[in-house]
């Protein structure tokens, strides 16, 4: 059998001190150097958002599961679909005895100020907004986007967002 060929050893103390942190930095430049390969590689491909990423329906589960969490918690807060900034937050409220009917939507601010998101009082219909005034649901502002909660075979809750991709159905021929 032949014999391995034996590794050098480092003989001065600055040199055993060095060679590892050395080896150290190469190893994550290269990790780096491979990491940004792969991200350019993918985002040259297409910009456009998948469904993956970015769905057109966000499907919210059992209407009779979701109007009780609105019934005992207060309206649904989803913050920042589809942004970082939180200006396509939407509220989601249910009015009435019918789970299947009475769904509203709004967005997550007051009439006319985009710039200023509410937040909501832990299981209330209660939000207060970016100076502190207290809103109830009802006065948040309805949403200018053709976003709606859609109900299906009166059982599966979706938040229709289509309007929040670039994508077009094609079932909307």
């Amino acid at each position: 059998m032949a014999a391995l060929p034996k590794v050098p050893e480092l003989r001065s103390p600055v040199a055993r001190a060095v060679a590892p942190v050395a080896a150290g930095i190469a190893f994550f430049a290269l990790l780096g150097l491979i990491t940004w390969g792969i991200a350019a590689f993918l985002a040259s491909d297409s910009s456009e958002p998948t469904d993956n990423l970015a769905p057109p329906r966000l499907e919210l589960g059992s209407v009779n599961g979701r109007a009780t969490d609105v019934e005992e918690d207060g309206p649904l807060l989803f913050a920042e679909l589809s942004t970082i900034t939180g200006a396509r937050s939407l509220v989601l409220d249910h009015e009435g005895d019918d789970p299947a009917n009475g769904w509203r939507l709004y967005y997550a601010f007051p009439p006319d100020r985009p710039d200023c998101p509410v937040t909501q009082v832990r299981g209330t219909a209660t939000f207060l907004d970016c100076d502190g005034n207290e809103l109830d649901v009802t006065e948040l502002s309805p949403p200018t986007d053709p976003v709606r909660p859609v109900v299906e075979d009166e059982r599966t809750l979706y938040l229709d967002l289509r309007a929040f991709s670039s994508i077009a159905d094609p079932s909307d021929g």
